[in-house]
């Protein structure tokens, strides 16, 4: 498994001081859409240059023309992973793969599945269908379109990689390592629940950057993915 920094402090100052304290850690950072809008693709280069290699997650979901055009603008940037919304169908996703197989280096490219936002009863209203059965449905499109993995919560990271591949990448947000307080996230998991869910990434957010030391904090999650990783 691999730390993904979700980096969404309020301002761009909070966090270069936080990846500062965070030199030499091997991990991901995290752009999400609130801090690219703000900041801009120079941002990404700032990142960069500190040493750090960016999961840029935009969670595009377009036409098929532009979502291809997007994410080759994207992969210009350097990113190493980049989000982009399953249910954009088939044609989108195939559209955005063809795009990007004659490039030299080109980003990993993850469909979202669900929204780790919603719980059981929001899946049914807006889809008609059970929860994990939809995760598991988009997650085979995205296998099937030729795309690198999925992000899906850790409670269908499992199943996906079986009705898959092992080696189809599964990315988990909402990991809490004490299951710590979950705010906007509904289905979250532990550290333990990830390694169970044979995750390849994982991403952490507030409890490190909310944290009275977050240094200190990232090196213990760092420890024990290891321990995981074993």
């Amino acid at each position: 498994m691999q730390l993904c920094l979700a980096l969404d402090l309020d301002s761009k100052r909070a966090c270069l001081d936080l990846l500062e304290s965070l030199k030499g850690f091997k991990l991901l950072v995290k752009v999400g859409l609130r801090a690219f809008v703000r900041e801009g693709p120079s941002f990404i280069k700032e990142i960069q240059n500190m040493g750090f290699k960016i999961f840029l997650d935009l969670k595009l979901h377009d036409i098929p023309n532009t979502m291809a055009s997007a994410v080759l603008e994207c992969a210009h940037l350097g990113v190493e992973l980049l989000t982009l919304h399953a249910s954009s169908g088939a044609p989108a996703l195939l559209a955005v793969m063809e795009q990007v197989q004659g490039l030299k280096q080109r980003p990993k490219i993850l469909g979202v599945t669900l929204l780790t936002s919603l719980d059981e009863a929001q899946c049914q209203s807006l889809y008609n269908a059970p929860l994990e059965q939809h995760a598991l449905h988009l997650a085979k499109l995205c296998y099937e379109s030729g795309l690198d993995g999925v992000v899906c919560s850790v409670f269908e990271s499992l199943v996906i990689k079986e009705a898959t591949n092992p080696k189809f990448l599964t990315l988990t947000p909402g990991i809490r390592p004490n299951l710590q307080e979950v705010q906007d996230q509904k289905r979250v998991g532990s550290l333990q629940d990830a390694k169970t869910a044979k995750a390849d990434f994982i991403v952490i957010g507030r409890p490190i950057y909310q944290a009275k030391d977050p240094k200190e904090t990232t090196a213990q999650i760092l420890e024990s993915l290891e321990h995981a990783n074993l």
